[in-house]
């Protein structure tokens, strides 16, 4: 890789996608999945009183969660990080998390401790002060899969300026890489500094940039973020996407620009372990892969014909910056799945400029 003033070079290499797309046969409904994705169970939920408002009801342990040290209390904001993280002991009941059995070994407590560092609202509580909670801090970031994914973590500590959003580090040998903003703390800042710091921070979009500018401060590190997507708040940040790329980070990293969820989403996509970051541009909820319409600050139209664009990606594994990570058996398999998903959307939207056929 060509080295410069920075350990990376970031350079546009101007668009890789056709001007348009080919047309696609129609998927059949049946579409065989096998792709891994976590799953967690369900409890039917527990009539309530109404709860109040005030301030006392907020920091009360939900009648929802199971007797025992664990519960979530009235502060949850659905933002799924716990029941993704610690599967084994949260689920969610009437909107919210709730603890649905108590850890039951060291590695479930862990999980939970983990889960409950993460949580951005700090609705995770537990009856008494664990004593272990230092031991749960010293394993961020925490490695995803270090078989199949080495040198690449999960950061926890989530923000609640980014409503949850997961940020993770990609260990580089020309300088590490920061996606998107946690939670800022010395206790991780330490740790990462330990990993090699970071040389460049990749901010998805305008949502998910938290305690950006302390992480900048405490590293020194470039700052990535297109350009439609800047605001008071990112106006200083050292790199300014423009256009509609893709651009070059290095020799393997291809910033893929996907508008619809905002004006300047871009995924990143890292092609030696053909791994996709998405950010919030598409994820895989409970229910399944979702855009998120509801929080759509673009155009839903736009956003599905981005999703389209990555039907020409090399990649087995989606990491978004909500909900779950997936690992799909090969692109065959990831390519009939985004088919499908966006077929189904399109029919649902059928205002999209672009039909589907």
């Amino acid at each position: 890789m060509a080295m410069a003033n920075k350990a990376i070079i970031l350079a546009s290499i101007g668009s890789v996608f056709p001007s348009s797309v080919d047309k696609l046969k129609k998927s059949s409904t049946g579409v065989q999945n096998n792709f891994r994705v976590s799953r967690i169970p369900s409890i039917k939920a527990v009539q309530s009183p109404p709860e109040s408002a005030t301030g006392r009801w907020a920091r009360q342990r939900r009648p929802q969660n199971v007797d025992g040290d664990f519960f979530v209390d009235h502060t949850c904001i659905d933002c799924d990080t716990c029941r993704w993280m610690a599967p084994q002991v949260f689920t969610r009941v009437g909107e919210m998390s709730a603890v649905y059995k108590q850890p039951a070994c060291k590695e479930d407590r862990l999980k939970a401790l983990q889960a409950l560092l993460s949580c951005p609202t700090s609705s995770i509580r537990t009856e008494v002060p664990p004593p272990d909670i230092l031991e749960a801090q010293k394993t961020f970031p925490i490695p995803i899969e270090e078989k199949k994914l080495p040198g690449v973590y999960h950061c926890g500590y989530h923000s609640e300026k980014s409503y949850g959003a997961t940020s993770y580090l990609i260990i580089h040998p020309e300088g590490n890489i920061l996606i998107d903003s946690p939670k800022f703390t010395e206790r991780l800042a330490s740790k990462i500094e330990m990993l090699g710091g970071v040389h460049y921070m990749f901010l998805t979009h305008k949502d998910d940039v938290a305690d950006h500018k302390k992480w900048s401060t405490r590293f020194s590190c470039d700052r990535i973020l297109h350009s439609e997507d800047v605001e008071v708040c990112t106006d200083d940040v050292e790199t300014k996407l423009e256009g509609s790329g893709p651009w070059s980070l290095g020799e393997d990293i291809m910033l893929v620009h996907t508008p619809g969820h905002t004006e300047g989403s871009v995924c990143l996509l890292y092609k030696p372990l053909k791994i996709l970051f998405t950010g919030d541009h598409l994820l895989m909820r409970e229910s399944g892969l979702d855009i998120m319409e509801i929080y759509n600050k673009c155009s839903v139209p736009t956003q599905l014909d981005s999703v389209k664009k990555l039907l020409d990606l090399d990649f087995n594994w989606m990491i978004p910056g909500h909900g779950r990570r997936i690992e799909f058996k090969d692109v065959q398999e990831k390519n009939d799945v985004l088919k499908s998903f966006v077929q189904e959307k399109y029919t649902q939207h059928s205002s999209a400029r672009t039909k589907w056929y």
